[in-house]
């Protein structure tokens, strides 16, 4: 091995700074929105795994009632139909009655 071997390499070559303003827009555009269909699938992979669970079987505790309850407000809350400032309303004191009759020391989830 000749002295030229044990030569620490150049690094690499970062792209980014050989691009143009608008080149590096387009790639942190393409980078965040692969981002964001990642978080998509994630969110929707996890809501999914909730929903077999709650939909598992009949609940069996006051709290597990209420956490059925609350989720499907929450899914309600997220409609065009419960932005109504009074429903709104009326679904946070819902849930934190449920939370509160259920036992649950953590408070509202939002």
């Amino acid at each position: 091995m000749s002295d030229n071997d044990k030569t620490p390499r150049d690094p690499a070559v970062v792209l980014d700074e050989h691009r143009g303003l608008r080149a590096q827009q387009d790639a942190d555009a393409r980078r965040l929105r692969s981002a964001v269909r990642a978080d998509q699938d994630t969110l929707r992979e996890n809501q999914a795994a909730l929903e077999k669970h709650l939909f598992a079987g009949p609940a069996t505790t006051w709290p597990q009632a209420a956490d059925k309850a609350c989720y499907l407000l929450g899914l309600f809350a997220a409609t065009g139909e419960a932005q109504d400032a009074r429903y709104k309303q009326l679904i946070e004191d819902v849930v934190q009655d449920l939370r509160h009759l259920a036992g649950d020391t953590k408070g509202p989830q939002r």
